[in-house]
Protein backbone atom coordinates (compact mmCIF):
# COMPACT_ATOMS: atom_id res chain seq x y z
CA UNK A 1 0.00 0.00 0.00
CA UNK A 2 1.51 3.38 -1.16
CA UNK A 3 1.76 6.22 1.49
CA UNK A 4 -1.26 8.76 1.11
CA UNK A 5 -0.04 12.29 1.37
CA UNK A 6 -1.97 15.52 2.27
CA UNK A 7 -0.26 19.01 0.65
CA UNK A 8 -1.03 22.29 0.73
CA UNK A 9 -2.77 22.72 4.10
CA UNK A 10 -3.83 26.12 5.12
CA UNK A 11 -3.79 25.43 8.80
CA UNK A 12 -3.77 22.55 10.57
CA UNK A 13 -5.53 21.97 13.80
CA UNK A 14 -3.88 18.74 16.04
CA UNK A 15 -5.87 19.03 18.55
CA UNK A 16 -5.56 20.70 22.20
CA UNK A 17 -6.00 24.23 20.55
CA UNK A 18 -3.13 24.06 18.54
CA UNK A 19 -3.39 25.13 14.96
CA UNK A 20 0.22 24.80 13.28
CA UNK A 21 0.98 26.17 9.52
CA UNK A 22 3.38 25.55 6.89
CA UNK A 23 2.33 21.75 7.75
CA UNK A 24 1.79 17.92 5.81
CA UNK A 25 0.02 15.12 6.87
CA UNK A 26 1.47 11.04 5.60
CA UNK A 27 -0.51 8.33 6.03
CA UNK A 28 0.79 4.82 6.48
CA UNK A 29 -1.53 1.87 6.99
CA UNK A 30 -4.34 3.42 8.11
CA UNK A 31 -2.71 5.70 10.80
CA UNK A 32 -0.71 9.11 10.69
CA UNK A 33 3.03 8.32 9.69
CA UNK A 34 4.35 12.28 9.13
CA UNK A 35 3.27 15.30 10.71
CA UNK A 36 5.38 18.10 9.70
CA UNK A 37 6.82 20.63 7.84
CA UNK A 38 5.42 19.76 3.43
CA UNK A 39 9.26 20.29 2.77
CA UNK A 40 10.63 16.82 4.86
CA UNK A 41 7.64 14.97 2.86
CA UNK A 42 9.10 12.28 0.27
CA UNK A 43 8.06 12.77 -3.03
CA UNK A 44 6.72 9.18 -2.86
CA UNK A 45 2.86 8.48 -2.50
CA UNK A 46 -0.29 9.15 -3.57
CA UNK A 47 -1.34 13.01 -2.94
CA UNK A 48 -4.50 14.76 -1.69
CA UNK A 49 -4.51 18.83 -2.34
CA UNK A 50 -6.37 20.76 0.10
CA UNK A 51 -6.27 23.81 -1.76
CA UNK A 52 -5.42 25.83 1.27
CA UNK A 53 -7.89 24.31 3.55
CA UNK A 54 -8.42 23.71 7.07
CA UNK A 55 -7.62 20.16 7.90
CA UNK A 56 -9.06 18.63 11.47
CA UNK A 57 -9.27 15.53 12.92
CA UNK A 58 -12.17 13.45 12.18
CA UNK A 59 -15.29 15.22 14.09
CA UNK A 60 -16.84 13.61 17.29
CA UNK A 61 -20.65 13.72 17.72
CA UNK A 62 -21.02 13.07 20.94
CA UNK A 63 -24.84 12.75 21.85
CA UNK A 64 -27.32 11.39 18.96
CA UNK A 65 -30.66 9.90 19.34
CA UNK A 66 -30.40 8.61 15.47
CA UNK A 67 -32.20 4.98 15.75
CA UNK A 68 -35.78 5.75 15.47
CA UNK A 69 -38.82 5.42 13.52
CA UNK A 70 -41.74 7.41 12.72
CA UNK A 71 -41.75 11.46 12.36
CA UNK A 72 -43.13 13.91 14.34
CA UNK A 73 -43.32 16.52 11.67
CA UNK A 74 -46.77 17.44 13.29
CA UNK A 75 -45.10 18.61 16.64
CA UNK A 76 -42.54 20.50 15.09
CA UNK A 77 -46.13 22.44 13.24
CA UNK A 78 -47.93 22.63 16.68
CA UNK A 79 -44.42 24.34 17.96
CA UNK A 80 -44.30 26.55 15.79
CA UNK A 81 -47.95 27.73 16.56
CA UNK A 82 -46.70 28.13 20.33
CA UNK A 83 -46.92 25.21 22.18
CA UNK A 84 -44.15 24.02 24.31
CA UNK A 85 -42.14 20.63 24.70
CA UNK A 86 -43.77 19.93 27.93
CA UNK A 87 -47.36 20.66 26.80
CA UNK A 88 -47.15 18.09 23.84
CA UNK A 89 -45.23 15.81 25.74
CA UNK A 90 -48.42 15.75 28.46
CA UNK A 91 -50.75 15.00 25.73
CA UNK A 92 -49.03 11.48 24.55
CA UNK A 93 -46.75 13.03 21.57
CA UNK A 94 -42.75 13.55 22.61
CA UNK A 95 -40.94 10.82 23.29
CA UNK A 96 -43.87 8.20 23.50
CA UNK A 97 -44.86 8.91 19.73
CA UNK A 98 -41.33 8.50 18.88
CA UNK A 99 -41.46 4.96 20.89
CA UNK A 100 -44.93 3.58 19.51
CA UNK A 101 -43.19 3.64 16.29
CA UNK A 102 -40.23 2.71 17.21
CA UNK A 103 -41.89 -0.57 19.32
CA UNK A 104 -43.41 -1.28 15.44
CA UNK A 105 -39.96 -0.97 13.27
CA UNK A 106 -37.92 -4.59 12.39
CA UNK A 107 -33.99 -4.34 13.45
CA UNK A 108 -33.85 -4.51 9.52
CA UNK A 109 -36.44 -1.16 9.11
CA UNK A 110 -34.06 0.50 11.84
CA UNK A 111 -30.84 -0.07 10.04
CA UNK A 112 -32.38 1.63 7.11
CA UNK A 113 -33.38 4.24 8.58
CA UNK A 114 -30.74 5.16 10.46
CA UNK A 115 -28.11 4.71 7.36
CA UNK A 116 -29.06 8.10 5.64
CA UNK A 117 -29.11 9.88 8.89
CA UNK A 118 -24.91 8.59 9.20
CA UNK A 119 -24.18 9.34 6.32
CA UNK A 120 -25.34 12.90 6.19
CA UNK A 121 -23.08 12.78 9.69
CA UNK A 122 -20.32 11.67 7.54
CA UNK A 123 -20.73 14.30 4.87
CA UNK A 124 -20.27 16.80 7.69
CA UNK A 125 -16.93 15.13 9.01
CA UNK A 126 -18.06 13.36 11.33
CA UNK A 127 -16.30 10.21 11.66
CA UNK A 128 -17.08 9.08 15.42
CA UNK A 129 -20.97 9.54 16.87
CA UNK A 130 -22.63 8.22 20.09
CA UNK A 131 -25.98 6.67 20.03
CA UNK A 132 -28.40 6.02 22.64
CA UNK A 133 -31.42 3.89 22.46
CA UNK A 134 -33.94 5.27 24.72
CA UNK A 135 -37.13 4.91 22.26
CA UNK A 136 -38.29 0.91 22.92
CA UNK A 137 -39.17 1.68 26.63
CA UNK A 138 -39.60 -2.63 27.26
CA UNK A 139 -36.52 -4.78 27.68
CA UNK A 140 -37.09 -6.11 24.40
CA UNK A 141 -37.43 -2.97 22.14
CA UNK A 142 -34.40 -1.64 23.72
CA UNK A 143 -32.12 -4.57 23.51
CA UNK A 144 -33.45 -4.03 19.83
CA UNK A 145 -32.32 -0.80 19.54
CA UNK A 146 -28.49 -1.63 20.76
CA UNK A 147 -28.63 -4.35 18.94
CA UNK A 148 -29.48 -2.12 15.60
CA UNK A 149 -26.35 0.08 16.82
CA UNK A 150 -24.50 -2.73 17.04
CA UNK A 151 -25.29 -4.06 12.87
CA UNK A 152 -24.67 -0.60 12.34
CA UNK A 153 -21.27 -0.62 12.93
CA UNK A 154 -20.10 -2.55 10.12
CA UNK A 155 -22.38 -0.94 7.60
CA UNK A 156 -20.99 2.45 7.39
CA UNK A 157 -17.19 4.13 7.93
CA UNK A 158 -18.49 6.04 11.44
CA UNK A 159 -17.28 4.34 14.67
CA UNK A 160 -20.07 4.53 17.00
CA UNK A 161 -20.13 4.35 20.43
CA UNK A 162 -23.63 2.74 22.28
CA UNK A 163 -25.36 4.30 25.10
CA UNK A 164 -28.68 2.64 27.04
CA UNK A 165 -30.88 5.25 27.70
CA UNK A 166 -33.91 3.11 29.22
CA UNK A 167 -34.67 6.08 31.63
CA UNK A 168 -35.65 8.33 28.82
CA UNK A 169 -39.42 8.58 29.36
CA UNK A 170 -42.18 6.79 31.44
CA UNK A 171 -43.36 3.89 29.50
CA UNK A 172 -46.91 4.59 28.73
CA UNK A 173 -49.35 2.53 30.64
CA UNK A 174 -46.66 1.11 33.15
CA UNK A 175 -46.22 2.13 36.50
CA UNK A 176 -42.78 4.64 36.60
CA UNK A 177 -41.15 2.69 39.59
CA UNK A 178 -42.05 -0.51 38.14
CA UNK A 179 -40.12 0.30 35.06
CA UNK A 180 -37.34 1.31 37.02
CA UNK A 181 -37.17 -1.82 38.87
CA UNK A 182 -37.62 -3.57 35.44
CA UNK A 183 -34.55 -1.92 34.35
CA UNK A 184 -32.43 -2.52 37.42
CA UNK A 185 -33.29 -6.40 37.54
CA UNK A 186 -33.70 -7.50 33.93
CA UNK A 187 -32.02 -4.87 31.01
CA UNK A 188 -29.09 -3.57 33.22
CA UNK A 189 -27.68 -7.48 33.85
CA UNK A 190 -29.09 -8.14 30.19
CA UNK A 191 -27.16 -5.53 28.79
CA UNK A 192 -24.17 -5.69 30.40
CA UNK A 193 -23.76 -9.48 29.62
CA UNK A 194 -23.94 -8.91 26.11
CA UNK A 195 -21.74 -5.84 26.19
CA UNK A 196 -24.21 -3.79 23.90
CA UNK A 197 -23.50 -0.72 25.43
CA UNK A 198 -20.29 1.41 27.00
CA UNK A 199 -22.50 4.51 28.70
CA UNK A 200 -25.77 3.97 30.39
CA UNK A 201 -27.97 7.47 30.59
CA UNK A 202 -30.86 9.03 32.48
CA UNK A 203 -33.03 12.19 31.42
CA UNK A 204 -33.93 13.87 34.64
CA UNK A 205 -36.59 16.63 33.89
CA UNK A 206 -40.19 17.14 35.29
CA UNK A 207 -41.40 15.01 32.48
CA UNK A 208 -38.98 12.17 32.72
CA UNK A 209 -37.24 10.78 35.89
CA UNK A 210 -35.90 11.54 39.37
CA UNK A 211 -32.46 12.68 40.76
CA UNK A 212 -33.18 9.71 43.03
CA UNK A 213 -34.23 7.01 40.33
CA UNK A 214 -31.41 8.26 38.31
CA UNK A 215 -29.30 7.69 41.37
CA UNK A 216 -30.17 4.23 41.63
CA UNK A 217 -30.05 3.17 37.84
CA UNK A 218 -26.93 4.59 37.73
CA UNK A 219 -24.93 3.19 40.51
CA UNK A 220 -26.02 -0.09 39.34
CA UNK A 221 -25.15 -0.09 35.69
CA UNK A 222 -21.53 1.48 36.78
CA UNK A 223 -21.04 -1.58 39.09
CA UNK A 224 -22.28 -3.54 36.14
CA UNK A 225 -19.08 -1.82 34.08
CA UNK A 226 -21.82 0.95 32.04
CA UNK A 227 -20.38 4.31 32.58
CA UNK A 228 -22.96 7.10 34.00
CA UNK A 229 -24.02 9.88 31.56
CA UNK A 230 -27.40 12.13 32.19
CA UNK A 231 -29.42 14.51 30.81
CA UNK A 232 -29.99 17.25 33.22
CA UNK A 233 -31.11 21.19 33.48
CA UNK A 234 -32.49 21.35 30.04
CA UNK A 235 -36.24 22.21 30.48
CA UNK A 236 -35.99 23.34 33.90
CA UNK A 237 -33.57 23.99 36.33
CA UNK A 238 -33.18 21.12 38.30
CA UNK A 239 -29.64 20.78 40.02
CA UNK A 240 -29.08 18.59 37.52
CA UNK A 241 -25.34 19.64 37.23
CA UNK A 242 -25.01 19.09 40.96
CA UNK A 243 -26.10 15.48 40.60
CA UNK A 244 -23.83 14.74 37.77
CA UNK A 245 -20.81 15.81 39.68
CA UNK A 246 -22.08 13.82 42.75
CA UNK A 247 -22.21 10.51 40.66
CA UNK A 248 -19.01 11.80 38.81
CA UNK A 249 -21.01 10.83 35.79
CA UNK A 250 -18.55 11.24 32.45
CA UNK A 251 -20.62 13.36 31.05
CA UNK A 252 -23.91 16.21 32.09
CA UNK A 253 -25.63 16.73 28.91
CA UNK A 254 -27.67 19.57 28.12
CA UNK A 255 -27.36 22.39 30.74
CA UNK A 256 -29.46 25.29 29.42
CA UNK A 257 -30.52 25.71 33.41
CA UNK A 258 -26.80 24.68 35.25
CA UNK A 259 -26.59 26.87 38.38
CA UNK A 260 -23.28 28.38 38.73
CA UNK A 261 -22.67 26.20 41.63
CA UNK A 262 -23.58 23.23 39.36
CA UNK A 263 -20.54 24.42 37.17
CA UNK A 264 -18.18 25.03 39.84
CA UNK A 265 -19.25 20.82 40.87
CA UNK A 266 -18.49 19.64 37.46
CA UNK A 267 -15.39 21.25 37.21
CA UNK A 268 -14.82 19.57 40.20
CA UNK A 269 -15.52 16.32 39.40
CA UNK A 270 -14.08 16.28 35.94
CA UNK A 271 -17.53 15.79 34.42
CA UNK A 272 -17.75 16.64 30.53
CA UNK A 273 -20.39 19.47 29.59
CA UNK A 274 -21.68 18.12 26.32
CA UNK A 275 -23.98 20.82 24.98
CA UNK A 276 -26.79 20.95 22.59
CA UNK A 277 -27.64 24.57 20.99
CA UNK A 278 -29.56 22.87 18.22
CA UNK A 279 -32.11 21.55 20.67
CA UNK A 280 -32.50 24.75 22.68
CA UNK A 281 -33.17 26.53 19.49
CA UNK A 282 -34.92 24.12 17.68
CA UNK A 283 -37.45 24.19 20.97
CA UNK A 284 -37.60 27.92 20.97
CA UNK A 285 -36.35 27.91 24.17
CA UNK A 286 -34.38 30.85 26.41
CA UNK A 287 -31.63 30.34 27.41
CA UNK A 288 -28.83 28.09 25.93
CA UNK A 289 -26.84 26.69 27.95
CA UNK A 290 -23.33 28.84 28.73
CA UNK A 291 -20.57 27.44 27.62
CA UNK A 292 -18.08 30.27 28.37
CA UNK A 293 -18.80 30.03 32.17
CA UNK A 294 -18.67 26.37 32.21
CA UNK A 295 -15.26 26.68 30.85
CA UNK A 296 -14.22 29.32 33.39
CA UNK A 297 -15.46 26.92 35.70
CA UNK A 298 -13.11 24.41 34.64
CA UNK A 299 -15.22 22.13 32.38
CA UNK A 300 -14.42 20.41 29.71
CA UNK A 301 -17.24 21.73 27.04
CA UNK A 302 -17.93 19.12 24.18
CA UNK A 303 -20.79 19.70 21.67
CA UNK A 304 -23.34 17.48 19.58
CA UNK A 305 -25.96 17.87 17.02
CA UNK A 306 -28.22 15.77 19.42
CA UNK A 307 -29.79 14.57 16.21
CA UNK A 308 -33.04 13.11 16.97
CA UNK A 309 -36.98 13.95 15.76
CA UNK A 310 -38.07 15.65 18.28
CA UNK A 311 -35.62 18.71 19.36
CA UNK A 312 -32.71 18.06 16.96
CA UNK A 313 -33.63 16.81 13.51
CA UNK A 314 -31.07 17.45 11.46
CA UNK A 315 -26.97 15.85 11.02
CA UNK A 316 -25.90 19.89 10.69
CA UNK A 317 -22.70 20.27 12.45
CA UNK A 318 -21.83 23.48 10.74
CA UNK A 319 -25.16 24.75 13.15
CA UNK A 320 -24.17 23.48 16.11
CA UNK A 321 -20.87 24.88 16.29
CA UNK A 322 -21.86 28.80 14.63
CA UNK A 323 -24.56 28.42 17.48
CA UNK A 324 -22.07 27.37 20.47
CA UNK A 325 -20.44 29.99 19.61
CA UNK A 326 -23.05 32.81 19.00
CA UNK A 327 -25.49 31.75 21.87
CA UNK A 328 -23.21 29.65 24.04
CA UNK A 329 -19.82 32.11 24.23
CA UNK A 330 -17.13 29.67 22.98
CA UNK A 331 -14.73 30.73 20.10
CA UNK A 332 -14.64 29.33 16.60
CA UNK A 333 -11.21 27.25 17.86
CA UNK A 334 -13.10 26.54 20.86
CA UNK A 335 -15.96 25.07 19.30
CA UNK A 336 -13.88 22.71 17.03
CA UNK A 337 -12.15 22.01 20.11
CA UNK A 338 -15.47 20.50 21.52
CA UNK A 339 -16.80 18.38 18.38
CA UNK A 340 -13.06 16.82 18.32
CA UNK A 341 -10.83 16.18 21.12
CA UNK A 342 -13.41 17.27 24.41
CA UNK A 343 -16.04 15.12 22.62
CA UNK A 344 -13.94 12.24 22.09
CA UNK A 345 -13.01 12.57 25.85
CA UNK A 346 -16.38 12.36 26.29
CA UNK A 347 -17.19 9.27 24.86
CA UNK A 348 -13.72 7.92 26.26
CA UNK A 349 -12.46 6.98 22.64
CA UNK A 350 -8.77 7.59 22.81
CA UNK A 351 -7.28 7.44 19.37
CA UNK A 352 -9.85 9.80 18.02
CA UNK A 353 -10.28 13.82 18.17
CA UNK A 354 -6.92 14.39 17.56
CA UNK A 355 -3.57 14.22 14.76
CA UNK A 356 -0.55 12.31 16.52
CA UNK A 357 1.65 10.26 15.22
CA UNK A 358 0.83 6.71 14.98
CA UNK A 359 -3.07 7.01 15.70
CA UNK A 360 -5.59 6.16 12.81
CA UNK A 361 -5.77 8.51 10.59
CA UNK A 362 -9.44 9.87 10.68
CA UNK A 363 -9.44 13.68 9.04
CA UNK A 364 -11.49 16.01 7.51
CA UNK A 365 -10.08 18.34 4.85
CA UNK A 366 -12.38 21.66 4.77
CA UNK A 367 -12.89 24.22 2.29
CA UNK A 368 -12.68 26.52 4.89
CA UNK A 369 -9.13 28.38 5.48
CA UNK A 370 -9.48 28.64 9.43
CA UNK A 371 -11.68 27.73 12.69
CA UNK A 372 -13.02 31.35 12.27
CA UNK A 373 -14.11 30.90 8.29
CA UNK A 374 -15.22 27.02 9.51
CA UNK A 375 -18.32 28.56 11.66
CA UNK A 376 -18.53 32.37 9.88
CA UNK A 377 -20.57 31.00 6.92
CA UNK A 378 -23.39 29.91 8.79
CA UNK A 379 -24.97 26.56 8.87
CA UNK A 380 -23.17 25.53 6.01
CA UNK A 381 -20.74 22.73 5.65
CA UNK A 382 -17.10 23.56 4.29
CA UNK A 383 -16.40 19.79 4.05
CA UNK A 384 -14.28 18.88 1.03
CA UNK A 385 -13.02 15.32 2.03
CA UNK A 386 -13.62 13.09 4.69
CA UNK A 387 -10.80 10.11 5.48
CA UNK A 388 -11.53 7.41 7.94
CA UNK A 389 -8.68 5.40 8.86
CA UNK A 390 -6.67 6.76 5.68
CA UNK A 391 -9.50 5.53 3.46
CA UNK A 392 -11.43 8.24 1.44
CA UNK A 393 -15.21 7.82 2.67
CA UNK A 394 -16.37 11.34 1.73
CA UNK A 395 -15.87 13.68 -0.81
CA UNK A 396 -12.15 13.73 -3.09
Amino acid sequence: MSQLQIRNIGQLFVGKGQVLTGQALAIDHGRVSYLGAEGGLTARGDVIDAGGGLVSPGLVDAHTHLVFAGDRADEFAQRCAGATYLEIAQKGGGILSTVRATQLASEKELVELALPRLAALLAQGVTTAEVKSGYGLTVDDELKMLRVIRRLQGLQPISLVPTLLALHAVPQGVDRSAWVRTVLTELLPRVAQDKLAVFCDVFVEQSAFTADEAREVLRAARALGLLPRLHVDQLTPGKGAELAAELSAVTADHLEHASDAGMRALGAAGTVAVLAPISTLYLRQRPFANGRKLRDAGVSVALCTNCNPGSAMTENVALAMGLACLECGLTPLEALEAFTGNAAHALRVQHAGHLRLGDPADVVIFKAKSPAHLVWHLGQSEVRAVLKAGKLVHGG
